[in-house]
């Protein structure tokens, strides 16, 4: 599974070396750059990326204080890595949790010893999962393992929660389902579901059976099988058989 970054950086040389660097990684996916703490703050509320990376530069207290406003909005952050060409603010973005600190020009072996240990500390399946629902001004965080599954109407997306919560988003089924995490599969028009809570297949009715506290039944289509036979595999590597 993909780790996915944010960067922060107004000068375009450091920008640019990090960015051949992180090139390397091919679980390391950019999804948003950004050249200020406003918009670092927007593309970060926008992307809830896994892991942002941010260059202090002169106006490092303003980036702190960015952080401090993502808590506010945010119930989990991003990993937070900062750089800069002292040590100047290397004790504040430990006091603000930052995971590491670099000093510029960009080193490679240095950023190869943050992402290995990264991988570490954090394996992509610790990583709580966040997606946005944004509204005019109103931003709704929403943890995709809560989500049973998502069921559209026209031009609505209805999120189906484990509490029993159901959120709705103005936005097509089609916009959230590159968005989604592994383990989201889209097996209807209509539908995307979490395949963790996934307790039956049955390909006689077209039907997936999701368990959690209530037991919920999805219909899937011919045209999505493939989706179907994708889960059937994934579902199976992991369960013991016992077949009649």
């Amino acid at each position: 599974m993909e780790y996915t970054y944010n960067i922060i950086d107004s000068n375009a040389t450091s920008k640019l070396q990090l960015q051949l660097y992180l090139e390397e990684y091919e679980d390391l996916t950019c999804t948003g750059v950004a050249t200020s703490a406003a918009e670092g703050l927007d593309s970060i509320l926008k992307h809830t990326p896994d892991l942002v990376l941010v260059n202090l530069g002169e106006d490092g207290m303003e980036y702190f204080q960015m952080v401090t406003e993502l808590n506010q909005y945010m119930q989990t952050l991003p990993i937070i890595i900062g750089y800069s060409t002292t040590k100047k603010y290397a004790y504040n973005a430990i006091k603000s949790g930052f995971f590491d600190y670099w000093i510029l020009p960009h080193n490679e072996f240095d950023v190869r010893k943050t992402i290995l240990r990264l991988r570490k500390k954090h394996p992509k399946d610790d990583i709580p999962s966040t997606i946005c629902l944004k509204s005019y001004n109103d931003y709704r965080y929403l943890d995709t393992k809560n989500i049973l599954y998502l069921k559209s109407d026209n031009n609505t997306t209805d999120f189906y929660m484990r509490d029993g919560n159901v959120i709705s988003a103005f936005k097509t089924l089609k916009s959230f389902e590159d968005k989604l995490p592994e383990g989201f599969i889209r097996i209807h028009q209509s539908y995307i579901l979490n395949s963790r809570y996934v307790s039956r297949i049955n390909y006689g009715k077209s039907i997936c059976t999701l368990s959690h506290d209530r037991e919920e039944e999805l219909p899937f289509s011919k045209t999505y099988k493939d989706k179907i036979d994708t889960l059937k595999e994934m579902l199976s590597k992991t369960a013991v058989k016992a077949l009649n």
